[in-house]
């Protein structure tokens, strides 16, 4: 059986996938990243332990399947993470700084009090935080000692350079796109971005279409030397890609450690209203552009509270809230800030409105309720900002199989949700990239003709005033105490 090995780097754990002919999963593996939290908002990873759990994965998968053949390799992975390496060892020279850190959030003040955040946002279609790169290139190159020749890179050009034993430095357009260093208009690294944060753009990737030609890999167990990588994407780039979701006002929600919303544009909107706009997927040197909204902190809550409460898991803690009604007391999951559609770095996690008859039921709501509040306030935002309708809206990621946590979603935005029994769909898109490059499908109405397993989940009635009322009070206390303290 002739297959593409499409491998998704995300967050907490690498994947591996085998994706057939046919557009169906034949294998998968997976294995632990490993995350460190060095100082308070610091968030950071090991990139040869990040390549180590890549190799891991790609075996399991091999193993757990029958004979195939690998055509072709394909790359999604987390986005907004970056490291530097050495251009002629390949070793690391610093961690992989994560896209939740917020350890540059000083840096982002000092270049807003310069005046730069406007000119920042009409070229990137970004605002100046730190979960996006520049700032972050800027700290590492810093930290680098003298003397050494240096590649930067995101997650998409670490894994090239290891995939191929150093031979490329490349990245694609949707990758580029979230760096802080690239022109959305011209798709090209910027020579003004690169003063303005202070990164010799010289030391960035090759920036390619997210359907390419990438190199060939070189000393990757149970992969054939010289077998081509013919796609590289951006995890919530590639899941928009693996959904069919061409149309636009079609969007898709990513729910993992933090959870992404997009939806597809039929041309370049500037930003405003708190969502970014972003390179969806650039094929054949045309760019398809999407709003974006990133939410920093989705399901990583859960598992906090499953410990917090003495839950076995977070299933027990999903099982607990689900006992409860809506309404009691609101949650702002705010642990490193709050992002899309807030972009508060001084914002605080906190639990409002307790008192003596708050149970651990409604505690447990008040958690899982926030993965939905926050999913309606950068759709609001998009739909204001838009003035279309939104169209089919697809949901991926683990916690998207739970169909508790997902119709909650659908309440609180009404409006339908399309629930994808396979939660791979980042890794299915870089797939399908590849057999573009391939030439396994020849268009995208073939690719959108692809089968897809899912159901519809349709909103039910709730107080979605009195819900996003609770919210919204969670919000501004979650903000009052930093805001009150600078202009102390």
């Amino acid at each position: 059986m002739r297959a593409i090995l499409a491998i998704d780097q995300g967050t907490t754990n690498s994947k591996a996938v085998l994706v057939s002919e046919k557009g169906e999963i034949v294998g998968r593996g997976s294995a632990p990243v490993g995350i460190s939290y060095p100082k308070p908002g610091w968030v950071e990873q090991d990139p040869r332990r990040l390549y180590a759990s890549v190799r891991e994965a790609v075996d399991a998968c091999l193993k757990a399947s029958s004979a195939v053949t690998i055509e072709a390799v394909a790359i999604s992975n987390q986005r907004e993470s970056v490291t530097a390496w050495d251009a002629e060892t390949g070793e690391a020279l610093g961690p992989l700084v994560s896209w939740q850190c917020r350890r540059t959030a000083p840096d982002c003040e000092r270049l807003i009090a310069k005046g730069h955040l406007g000119r920042v946002q009409a070229l990137t279609g970004l605002p100046l935080d730190p979960m996006f790169p520049g700032s972050k290139f800027r700290w590492l190159l810093d930290r680098v000692p003298a003397g050494r020749s240096v590649r930067l890179g995101t997650v998409d050009s670490w894994l090239v350079h290891c995939l191929t034993g150093g031979r490329r430095h490349a990245c694609d357009a949707s990758n580029a796109a979230r760096s802080q260093l690239f022109d959305l208009r011209e798709q090209r690294w910027s020579e003004e971005l690169g003063e303005i944060f202070g990164v010799d753009i010289a030391l960035l990737p090759e920036v390619l279409d997210s359907s390419a030609d990438f190199g060939r890999t070189q000393g990757l167990p149970g992969v054939a030397d010289g077998t081509p990588i013919m796609a590289a994407i951006g995890d919530s780039h590639a899941a928009l890609f693996g959904h069919g979701a061409f149309t636009p006002g079609d969007g898709k929600v990513t729910f993992g450690t933090g959870s992404s919303v997009m939806t597809t544009l039929a041309q370049y909107i500037a930003p405003r209203n708190g969502v970014t706009t972003t390179v969806a997927w650039r094929i054949g040197g045309k760019p398809t552009f999407a709003f974006e909204g990133n939410i920093l902190v989705c399901a990583a809550s859960l598992p906090w509270m499953a410990d917090i409460l003495g839950l076995a898991d977070v299933a027990a803690l999903v099982e607990l809230a689900e006992s409860a009604e809506p309404g009691g007391p609101g949650f702002v999951p705010a642990f490193v800030g709050l992002g899309a559609p807030y972009w508060n770095a001084d914002a605080r996690a906190l639990f409002s409105q307790i008192n003596f008859n708050t149970t651990r039921a409604q505690m447990a709501r008040s958690v899982t309720d926030s993965i939905a509040l926050q999913v309606h306030d950068v759709i609001a935002a998009m739909r204001a900002q838009s003035g279309g309708a939104l169209g089919a809206l697809y949901v991926d990621g683990g916690p998207s199989q739970n169909r508790f946590l997902m119709q909650c979603v659908s309440d609180l935005i009404n409006h339908p949700v399309i629930q994808c029994e396979a939660p791979e769909a980042s890794a299915l898109g870089a797939a399908y990239l590849a057999g573009l490059s391939l030439g396994l499908w020849s268009d995208l109405d073939m690719v959108a003709g692809l089968p897809r397993k899912s159901q519809t989940i349709q909103p039910q009635p709730v107080d979605r005033a009195g819900l996003l009322d609770s919210w919204n009070d969670a919000l501004a206390r979650s903000t009052a105490r930093e805001t009150k303290a600078k202009g102390e």
